[in-house]
């Protein structure tokens, strides 16, 4: 379950820093609606190391359809257009 919380609970910061090492990411609304997260590191690390995986995925899918679509190029042609 996420711990949501309004954003004037930052002017006791330390409190809520103590709790983001506790419990994890904390969402802070402003007017009742979600403003911005807090989260430790190694969350935001590994978000955006899936966020990079994701993009990744989706290139080799787009380039996949393309070369289905196109046609694949063999390892001479690569070589000659590659100036090897």
């Amino acid at each position: 379950m996420p711990t949501i919380k309004p954003v004037s609970d930052l002017r006791n910061y330390s409190e809520l820093l103590k709790e983001v090492d506790h419990t994890g990411t904390i969402y802070l609304t402003r007017n009742g609606a979600g403003a911005y997260a807090i989260m430790p590191i190694r969350e935001a690390d590994e978000y955006e190391r899936l966020k990079a995986l994701h993009g990744l995925l989706t290139d080799l899918d787009r380039a996949k359809r393309r070369a289905e679509n196109e046609g694949w190029i063999d390892e001479e042609e690569i070589d000659k257009v590659m100036g090897l």
